[in-house]
């Protein structure tokens, strides 16, 4: 199990640092909007705006109705996709920040993302879709390279491997 996770947590180093540098800071940026804009207006969290009224980890009123208007399975289990989806986005905006475990936040941020550009904005101006979009290619490479050598899980990954010697 301790080597299944150490084999999901560890990042790909980069050959220079500025490249992690390069990858860090679109990665931070994305992480700030998806947690404290996009998921603190629909999930609660600490930081929440107060005329929202949500207690820790609970979801916007709203949100599961909207998840539901898309009908199929989106209409059969809005409550927990609501949930998931403002889950991934405020606690993995955050996430993305520290860059920990960046590759299991980042799937979930991704599947938000797929189901945000090409569900909820299908049909609408591509202006619409491309935030979702742009959070997406984000997931994307960072499901693929973890957070480099800037994020706890390349510290994680350090400690794990001095350990095993």
């Amino acid at each position: 199990m301790k080597k299944f996770f150490t084999r999901i947590t560890a990042p790909v180093k980069l050959p220079y640092w500025p490249q992690d540098l390069l990858l860090l800071i679109p990665r931070i940026y994305c992480g700030y909007l998806l947690s404290f804009n996009f998921g603190a207006a629909k999930f609660g969290l600490p930081w929440s705006p107060d005329e929202t009224n949500l207690r820790l980890f609970e979801v916007a009123f709203w949100f599961p109705n909207d998840i539901a208007e898309h009908g199929g399975v989106f209409a059969m289990f809005p409550a927990t996709l609501a949930w998931l989806g403002a889950f991934s986005e405020g606690v993995g905006g955050l996430a993305l920040i520290l860059g920990f475990q960046l590759r299991l936040f980042s799937f979930l941020i991704g599947c938000t993302m797929l189901v945000a550009a090409f569900v909820q904005h299908a049909g609408h101006d591509l202006w619409q879709q491309l935030p979702a979009i742009g959070f997406l290619w984000v997931a994307i490479y960072s499901l693929i390279l973890g957070g480099g050598r800037f994020s706890l899980d390349y510290l994680i990954a350090q400690k794990l491997r001095y350990e095993k010697k």
